[in-house]
């Protein structure tokens, strides 16, 4: 059976009867096309919109970036908007208006049937019927960057220089009204867990609203940290009065404390006792009170988290 259907389809190929029915499917296919294109559509179609001759000392904001307009052309023309993206082309030197502050563009659909469209294409309606473009001239600001991070060290490791970042300030340039509002520039967060090496990455600027108007000396930064690893330290620091008046004479107790902190291995042993200041205020002394609190008031800027293990220091007075 099947050897006698294979024996048919091969006859017929060989008498040519497929291919002339299938010659007749393309060329009906190819009328209905035809058909369908010759007849007359309506539909709503999104324009870009393209400003020719601006003023040079001028920017104009993205306020109005598209019109939509509704047509009623033939297939054939529907296919140009498929395929390509429509625009309307808005000649600042003609077709707006100036104001203080804004150019406004109300041409009529007959205004654009005449001049951006042949006669095979109705304009219908207009959507917005008026665009607004605000301007303004450019300002040029050099403002800071702010890291947004969240580092966490790994038990006995820590940095002891600020992370740095690389540059610290970004060039921003775009419309007055705009830049005058930038006063920083802040980075995404980033998150660094468990960290024990040292620190090379990226992090993207949070750039603000309408940055499509504004230009930017960069969009990235480069952070680095050295990270090392700590040990814990402690010295014992003489306290020091302050503020005692000289009508009284002022016995204390203990004479100095232990103060503890971290630090890295390669500084432990350049710590000094001297590089610590350790004082009591005795104007901060209240009612009855028989104490001084010890204050840090300077300390090695190698040092992470100093910790005075005394927090009471007890005096009497004796006149």
């Amino acid at each position: 059976m099947i050897k006698k259907v294979k024996s048919k389809i091969a006859s017929s190929i060989k008498s040519k009867r497929i291919n002339v029915f299938l010659l007749f499917l393309l060329f009906a296919f190819i009328i209905l096309i035809f058909s369908k294109l010759s007849k007359e559509y309506t539909n709503t179609v999104s324009f870009e919109i393209e400003k020719l001759n601006v003023p040079e000392e001028q920017v104009i904001l993205n306020d109005s970036t598209t019109l939509d307009i509704t047509l009623k052309t033939h297939g054939f023309k529907w296919l140009n908007y498929y395929f390509e993206k429509p625009k309307i082309v808005i000649d600042f030197n003609k077709d707006v208006i100036k104001t203080e502050s804004v150019y406004i563009y109300s041409k009529s659909t007959a205004y654009l049937n005449n001049t951006q469209f042949d006669k095979q294409v109705e304009i219908l309606s207009k959507t917005p019927d008026t665009l607004v473009f605000r301007y303004d001239v450019n300002l040029v600001k050099k403002v800071p960057v702010k890291l947004n991070a969240d580092i966490k060290f790994s038990a006995g490791y820590n940095i002891t220089k600020p992370v740095s970042i690389e540059p610290d300030s970004v060039v921003v340039i775009g419309p007055h009204i705009l830049v005058s509002e930038i006063n920083s520039l802040e980075t995404e967060k980033v998150e660094f867990i468990d960290i024990r090496q040292d620190l090379q990455e990226k992090a993207k600027l949070k750039l603000p609203k309408h940055s499509a108007d504004l230009k930017f000396s960069t969009s990235t930064i480069n952070l680095r940290a050295t990270v090392e690893k700590f040990t814990e330290g402690t010295l014992k620091v003489p306290i020091r009065t302050i503020n005692v008046p000289d009508s009284i004479s002022l016995k204390y107790f203990p004479k100095e404390v232990n103060v503890s902190y971290y630090v890295s291995l390669d500084n432990f042993n350049a710590v000094k006792i001297n590089d610590f200041r350790l004082v009591c205020d005795y104007a901060k002394v209240k009612g009855n009170q028989s104490f001084l609190v010890p204050e840090l008031i300077q300390f090695p800027e190698t040092i992470k988290n100093p910790k005075i293990n005394q927090q009471q220091i007890e005096f009497i007075i004796s006149k």
